[in-house]
């Protein structure tokens, strides 16, 4: 028996068309699970659909949907129902950050960021438990972040929203497990994405910074998170939930 074997397997990722997200379904692709590429830009979705039907000739359902929106949440679900009649996986990996000291920061600052990085994981998790209960038990993976163990200046409500994600990972594990539902996190370190890049370009001196703290002594790529995916999406997994898991190329370890 291959344990990390997912053929036939249908997993939603949320925000999958690129960053983080298509680093973990491109992992989950590799492995043969059916995927369900969910976020705002078509165009976008529709390239990395692409591209994940050419390498591993795996079933991709486009949805555009704001994982913000109850309904458009629950409309995903139904769609991905009817394309593959079961769901076994859901990684939550929409976010957004807006950088600003916390005096600057406005409440509509602050509700975009709980709501794209912690409300949308409490809205996609609890529109999946029925199918996966209907299915015999799932695998949620949630996208936590180094700031949901450290704190920074400029990071207030995405540090809150983080820390947030895996409380909620915690909880969620517990009150699921009867129901064969493994919830799991992973917190990402440095990785090389739309925002970091940005926020090397605001911050003067943090790529030489995190290269002198990570003692793999580089930044990480998306696709370092395929296989952490697959694990956590996987049958080698079934007897562990409620971890927060960093990949960080021991960044989180590694004192200053």
């Amino acid at each position: 028996m291959d344990l990390f074997d997912l053929r036939g397997k249908a997993a939603i990722v949320t925000g999958g068309n690129g960053g983080l997200g298509r680093g973990m379904a491109l992992g989950l692709a590799a492995a043969g699970a059916n995927l369900v590429i969910a976020a705002r830009d078509q165009a976008k979705t529709a390239e990395t659909a692409a591209e994940l039907r050419q390498m591993y000739g795996v079933e991709v359902l486009e949805v555009q949907v704001d994982v913000c929106d109850e309904s458009s949440v629950h409309a995903m679900v139904e769609q991905t129902l009817t394309t593959f009649g079961r769901l076994n996986i859901l990684i939550n990996n929409a976010g957004t950050n807006i950088r600003r000291p916390p005096e600057e920061l406005s409440m509509d600052d602050w509700r975009t960021i709980m709501d794209t990085n912690l409300t949308s994981t409490f809205l996609c998790s609890q529109a999946v438990y029925d199918a996966m209960v209907q299915g015999g038990g799932g695998k949620i993976i949630n996208n936590g972040s180094m700031f949901s163990i450290f704190g920074g200046s400029h990071v207030l409500a995405y540090g809150a929203s983080k820390g947030g994600v895996v409380q909620f990972t915690k909880s969620l594990a517990v009150a699921w497990a009867k129901d064969n539902i493994q919830v799991n996190a992973i917190l990402p370190g440095w990785l090389y994405t739309t925002l970091t890049n940005q926020a090397i370009r605001d911050l003067p001196g943090l790529h030489e910074r995190v290269l002198s703290r990570s003692p793999q002594a580089r930044w990480g790529e998306p696709e370092d998170l395929a296989g952490v995916a697959v694990f956590l999406a996987s049958k080698a997994s079934d007897f562990i939930t409620g971890v927060a898991l960093p990949v960080d190329g021991g960044y989180s370890v590694m004192a200053p």
